[in-house]
């Protein structure tokens, strides 16, 4: 258990984001394995988008007791598919269990202040050819008080997410995604200066930007986006 609780209050916001998580959810299949822990799964929203209900096991890992009640009655209510299963804490302080295929840190390592710490501790629970998937906001100079209000220490480049590769891992993709949304950041760092969107902009975003997104990050090679995801393999042992 924990007595951590989390800052944000956007959750519910984005749980209707669906284009967005369905284009996430292409560029992470390949990496998601039979045994998948998912830390800081929050509500579930990446969770339903992600797990399609064919894994062995699917360990939803959440610290906030009030989102770790809520993400419980999903699963009382089979709105999450059977394979999933609830754990309320962290992996500090805990023994590493190096049986799942497939970690994933789905917006959650910038609210985390040691993330250094916080990967190397990973890699303990990954299987010799696991995955480490970490999807995060980019870029420092977008930094918006929507980031701090969301409790947010920073936002990263791939420069300063490659950076954090533990030992026994090798980093094997590093992408920029969505390109017009990062155009949309833009203007709510130098113009709106909102600490939360609304409804509206959400919509907005999710079903106008990200499609024209997901057709011109490829044609700019990834390398531009408002978000950056970093994949991992964890080494064969010698």
């Amino acid at each position: 258990m924990t007595d951590y609780t989390y800052a944000g209050a956007e959750l519910d916001l984005f749980a209707a984001a669906l284009t967005w998580k369905s284009y996430l959810r292409r560029r992470v299949e390949p990496y998601l394995g039979r045994a998948v822990l998912e830390v800081g799964a929050g509500l579930g929203g990446t969770t339903r988008v992600l797990c399609r209900g064919d894994q062995d096991r699917w360990v939803c890992l959440e610290p906030d007791a009030d989102l770790a009640g809520r993400l419980a009655e999903e699963l009382r209510a089979g709105r999450l598919p059977a394979c999933c299963q609830l754990r309320v804490g962290t992996l500090a302080g805990q023994a590493p269990e190096p049986e799942f295929d497939t970690l994933l840190y789905i917006d959650v390592l910038e609210h985390i202040e040691d993330d250094a710490a916080e990967l190397a501790g990973a890699v303990g629970w990954l299987r010799p050819g696991g995955h480490l998937v970490v999807l995060s906001p980019a870029h420092p100079w977008l930094f918006t008080p929507f980031d701090a209000a969301i409790g947010h220490f920073r936002r990263y480049t791939k420069r300063t997410l490659a950076a954090l590769t533990p030992p026994g891992l090798d980093l094997v993709r590093l992408n920029y995604l969505d390109s017009v949304g990062m155009l949309a950041s833009l203007g709510n760092r130098l113009v709106l200066h909102r600490a939360m969107p609304d409804p509206k902009q959400i919509a907005v975003w999710d079903r106008v930007m990200v499609p024209v997104s997901r057709v011109l990050d490829p044609l700019l090679a990834y390398s531009l986006g408002k978000s950056v995801l970093g994949v991992w393999r964890r080494r064969p042992h010698p």
